[in-house]
């Protein structure tokens, strides 16, 4: 496979190769990510092939906008918050998923984790394309990559596009687990506890 590296004004290219159940991978205002179609089988499994990920981890699902995603999932008071507080932003929520959602995209999970990013590049993909499933450019257990010439390095020959670039924060998102009907961190990126905290107070 032969793999090009485009501009961001390349966006109709990207988004017909990710309808295409391909996976593409574009920086985001976080890490760099690899992304698919969500609700494509053999898209999922190329990811999942692709970083040698463990098929029990789930993958996070892109979409651009808040009121989407009761779409998918069962959004608390609470949660309602933090949407409102950090979305598009920073941030990975993890919720409950609602019963027509797939296992299968979810890793046998009955949560969901969501971002809405704070980029205007991914977020016109995302119009574009519909939901997708993103995670971070890299092999599982190694660093997160931060720009289109580490991502090319290690992914070139392995997928069909790179959109250049490079990503702003060089942190993951923060991640927070929702489904429970509590707040509970699992991971911390640019938005702190304290941020969160004073949110849901």
């Amino acid at each position: 496979m032969y793999t090009v590296s485009v501009e961001k004004d390349a966006i109709e290219q990207v988004a017909k190769l990710v309808s295409d159940s391909r996976v593409v991978a574009f920086p985001t205002e976080t890490v760099f990510g690899l992304g698919v179609k969500f609700g494509s089988y053999q898209a999922l499994e190329a990811l999942y092939d692709l970083k040698h990920r463990d098929r029990g981890k789930a993958i996070s699902m892109m979409i651009s906008k808040a009121e989407d995603i009761e779409k998918y999932a069962y959004v608390s008071e609470i949660s309602k918050k933090i949407i409102t507080a950090f979305m598009p932003g920073m941030i990975t929520i993890i919720l409950k998923k609602r019963p027509e959602i797939d296992d299968y995209f979810t890793a046998s999970l009955n949560t969901i984790g969501i971002r809405i990013p704070d980029d205007p590049f991914v977020l016109s993909l995302l119009d574009m394309t519909g939901p997708m499933l993103v995670t971070s450019a890299n092999l599982s257990g190694e660093d997160s990559l931060v720009d289109d010439k580490a991502v090319m390095k290690v992914f070139n020959g392995k997928i069909p596009l790179i959109v250049k670039g490079e990503s702003v924060s060089k942190r993951a998102s923060t991640i927070v687990d929702l489904s429970k009907g509590k707040v509970e961190i699992l991971r911390i990126g640019d938005i702190s506890k304290e941020q969160i905290a004073e949110v849901i107070k």
